[in-house]
C-alpha cells in the first residue's frame, strides 16, 4: 500500500509499504477519507509530547472494512465505519478510575507509537471502530473523530440553561463547538476569529454573530469562553471575557512551551474555573449518534480534498490558514475544492 510516513521531526515522504493484515481482533480498514487535524502540524514539528518517529499520521479516519480477524464479532467486510484512535495502557490509576484519556501511557493511532489513516489501508483494533449507517457520507464521517473530542470537551462545562458562549477560532473545532453550544445551554454563540475569509464558515453553518474581534460584541463578558486556537494571544484575551462565576475551557492545543499571562486575582475574586480537555472519553458513541442526527452541518465544513500525492501541499496550505477542513483521500488519485 501508499502511505505518508513522517520520518523524523519535519522530514515526511510517500512509500508503498506492506498491506497490514489483522490479528485476531483487528479489521482492516480501506480509508475513505482522513482529516488534516493541527496535531498533525505539531507532530511533524516535533512539538506532541510523547511522539516518536517513523510514523504514519493521520488520526481523523472514516472507510470500509476490507478483513476482519477471526475473533472479531459485530463487524463484516463492506461496513462503513469510524476509528476512535485512542490507546492506553488499562492498568494506571487513571485508566482504573474512568479517566483512561489522562493516561500517562496513552497512545494515539497516528499520533504516539501506533501508524494512522494517511495510507490506503490501516488496521485498527475492533473495539476502536464503530459501525455507521449505510446512508451516512464517509467523507463527511471522518469528522466524527473531533466531533467526539468536541463531545469531551462538553463534558467538562456545566450544563447551564440560558448562558451566551464565546468561542475563539472558526477552524473545524471552532464551528463544531459554535455548532454544539446551543444542544449545552446556550441562548446565544459568538465566533471570534482574525481571519475574516474563515468566519464565512461560520455564518453558513448558523453562527449568527461572527466577529473578528471580541471587542466588536455588543456584550463584555461571557458565561463560557472556549478558546479552539491554542494561539497565546487568543487565549489572553479569551481569559478578560469570563464574567464572574464562569467557565474558561483550552481546547486548542498549544505548544507544550508556550506559557500565557492572566490575572490570579481575577481568578480569585470572580470564581473563574478553568479547565482543560484532552482527546475523547467515553464520548465516541455519543459523536457517532450525534453526527448521524444531523447535530453538524457538515458540507460547508470541509473545502478541499488532496491525494496521498498532494500531502505535502495540504500540511503548507493548513499552516497558512487557507480553506477550511483539509481532508486526505489515501485512494483518490486526484486531489480538487468542494467549495
Amino acid at each position: 500500500m501508499r502511505a505518508i510516513v513522517f520520518e523524523e521531526v519535519g522530514k515526511l515522504s510517500i512509500q508503498t509499504l506492506p498491506d497490514p493484515t489483522p490479528g485476531p481482533k483487528d479489521l482492516i480498514i480501506e480509508v475513505s477519507a482522513v482529516g488534516i487535524c493541527g496535531t498533525d502540524i505539531h507532530l511533524l514539528d516535533g512539538e506532541f509530547e510523547g511522539a516518536t518517529f517513523p510514523i504514519i499520521p493521520g488520526h481523523e479516519v472514516s472507510g470500509i472494512v476490507v478483513e476482519v480477524g477471526n475473533e472479531v464479532k459485530g463487524f463484516v467486510k463492506g461496513d462503513k465505519v469510524t476509528v476512535n484512535n485512542t490507546l492506553t495502557c488499562m492498568e494506571c490509576e487513571f485508566c482504573l478510575n474512568g479517566r483512561s484519556n489522562l493516561c500517562r501511557k496513552w497512545e494515539g493511532m497516528g499520533v504516539v507509537g501506533n501508524d494512522g489513516g494517511s495510507a490506503e489501508f490501516m488496521k485498527a483494533p475492533a473495539a476502536n471502530c464503530y459501525k455507521l449507517a449505510d446512508s451516512v457520507d464517509l467523507n463527511h464521517a471522518a469528522l466524527i473523530e473531533p466531533l467526539a473530542c468536541a463531545v469531551r470537551g462538553y463534558d467538562q462545562i456545566p450544563r447551564d440553561l440560558g448562558k451566551h458562549f464565546l468561542v475563539y477560532g472558526s477552524g473545524t473545532m471552532g464551528l463544531m463547538m459554535a455548532q454544539l453550544a446551543p444542544r449545552a445551554g446556550a441562548v446565544s454563540v459568538t465566533i471570534v476569529d482574525t481571519n475574516a475569509s474563515r468566519l464565512e464558515a461560520a455564518r453558513e453553518v448558523g453562527i449568527e454573530t461572527t466577529l473578528t474581534s471580541a471587542n466588536d460584541a455588543n456584550r463584555d463578558k461571557w458565561d463560557v469562553v472556549i478558546d479552539c486556537t491554542g494561539v497565546i494571544p487568543a487565549i489572553e484575551d479569551g481569559l478578560t471575557r469570563v464574567k464572574p462565576g464562569g467557565t474558561f475551557l483550552h481546547f486548542g492545543v498549544a505548544a507544550a512551551d508556550k506559557m500565557a499571562n492572566y490575572s490570579p486575582f481575577r481568578v480569585y475574586r470572580d470564581e473563574i474555573t478553568i479547565t482543560g480537555t484532552m482527546a475523547s472519553l467515553s464520548s465516541f458513541d455519543r459523536a457517532v449518534a450525534l453526527f448521524e442526527a444531523g447535530a453538524l452541518n457538515a458540507k460547508p465544513m470541509i473545502s478541499h480534498y488532496f491525494s496521498l500525492d498532494d500531502y505535502a501541499q495540504a500540511m503548507d496550505m493548513f499552516k497558512k490558514g487557507t480553506g477550511r477542513k483539509l481532508q486526505i483521500r489515501p485512494n483518490s488519485s486526484t486531489s480538487g475544492t468542494l467549495l
